[in-house]
C-alpha cells in the first residue's frame, strides 16, 4: 500500500510542514518498497513517486538525486541511535551493565526500524559505492563517540588515544555484524532473544577484556 500525500493540500499547515510531510513520505516509500526485497539500486524515481502519492517533480524539491534519499537514509537510521546509546553511556551505571543497557536499546531499536536497518544491511556490503561511505562513516562517529565518552568516564584509562580508538571501532563492528541476526529473528522467539542477548553481550565483554591486557608489541631494533 501506498504512503498517500493526503496532508500536502491541507490549508492549515505550513509551507515547511507540508515539505518535511512529502519528505518524510518519499523517505518511507523507499523503505516500503525496499521491505519487499528489493535493493535500494534497483529503485527507480517514478516507483518512489508513485508510491509516495507525488509526482515525479515534487522528488526533486528535496533531493537532486537517489543516491541523496539514500544517505538520508543512512543518517535518520543512525542519529537516533547514537544519541539514545550516549545517553545510556551516561548513566553513572557500572560498566557491565552499560554494556547490557546499550546492546538492550541497540537490539530494540534495529526491532523496532526494521526497514531501516534491513536498508543498511543490504547496501553496507553490496549497495552504491557513496552509500556504502555514508555508513563508514556513520560507524566512525559511532566509534568516535563511544571513545570520546569512555575517556570522559575514565574507562579503560591503561590504552592510548590509538589503541582506545582501535577497540571503539571493534565495538561498533561487532555490534553492526550482529544487525542480520537480530533481523533474523522472528518475533516471540523469548528463549533465543534472551540467547542472543547474552551472546552479544558476551562478545563485547570478551572484546574489553582483551584491552584491559593489551601491550603494544614493540617493534624489532
Amino acid at each position: 500500500m501506498s504512503v498517500r500525500a493526503t496532508g500536502d493540500a491541507d490549508p492549515a499547515r505550513t509551507r515547511d510542514e507540508r515539505r518535511l510531510l512529502t519528505r518524510a513520505q518519499l523517505l518511507s516509500a523507499a523503505l516500503q518498497l525496499m521491505g519487499t526485497g528489493r535493493s535500494f539500486a534497483s529503485l527507480s524515481l517514478r516507483e518512489i513517486t508513485r508510491q509516495a502519492g507525488v509526482v515525479p517533480a515534487a522528488f526533486y524539491r528535496h533531493f537532486p538525486n537517489l543516491d541523496e534519499l539514500g544517505l538520508a537514509l543512512v543518517e535518520e537510521s543512525g542519529a537516533t541511535l547514537r544519541r539514545l546509546l550516549r545517553e545510556a553511556r551516561r548513566t553513572g551505571l557500572p560498566p557491565t551493565q552499560i554494556l547490557r543497557s546499550s546492546v538492550l536499546i541497540f537490539r530494540a531499536y534495529v526491532q523496532q526500524h526494521r526497514a531501516h536497518f534491513l536498508f543498511i544491511a543490504s547496501e553496507r556490503g553490496g549497495g552504491a559505492p557513496v552509500i556504502r561511505q555514508a555508513i563508514r562513516t556513520e560507524e566512525g562517529h559511532f566509534a568516535q563517540e563511544m571513545a570520546q565518552d569512555m575517556r570522559r568516564l575514565d574507562l579503560m584509562p591503561g590504552l592510548d588515544a590509538d589503541t582506545l580508538a582501535l577497540l571503539c571501532r571493534l565495538v561498533v563492528a561487532t555490534v553492526i555484524n550482529a544487525i542480520n541476526d537480530i533481523l533474523d529473528l522472528p518475533p516471540g522467539h523469548a528463549q533465543a532473544e534472551r540467547e542472543q542477548l547474552q551472546e552479544l553481550t558476551r562478545q563485547l565483554r570478551m572484546i574489553f577484556l582483551g584491552a584491559q591486557r593489551w601491550r603494544e608489541a614493540r617493534e624489532p631494533r
